[in-house]
């Protein structure tokens, strides 16, 4: 349960600030992360994280993060609107 709510907390977050991406895109996304989480691949766990501007200790805490379910088999990943209301704000900008 916790390894969900790390996985799902961790494709939230750089979503908030990225432009949109098509269905596609996302199905692409989600692939790529589950394949590497399952493979306990750190370099492209670590490159889904956008750091531009972040601080290292910030960082630092979220590929220790990522690194604590790497290697498990994963039953179920998805992308999740947390914040519906705010996206729409943003999209509508």
């Amino acid at each position: 349960m916790k390894s969900l709510l790390l996985i799902t907390t961790l494709l939230i977050i750089p979503g908030l600030f990225a432009r949109a991406a098509s269905a596609e895109q996302e199905k692409a996304f989600v692939a790529k992360y589950k394949d590497a989480l399952e493979a306990n691949d750190s370099a492209t766990l670590q490159s889904v994280l956008y750091t531009t501007g972040a601080d290292p200790m910030i960082v630092g805490f979220y590929k220790m993060m990522q690194s604590g379910g790497a290697g498990d088999k994963v039953s179920k990943i998805e992308l999740a609107e947390k914040f519906a209301s705010t996206l729409n704000r943003r999209r509508s900008s």
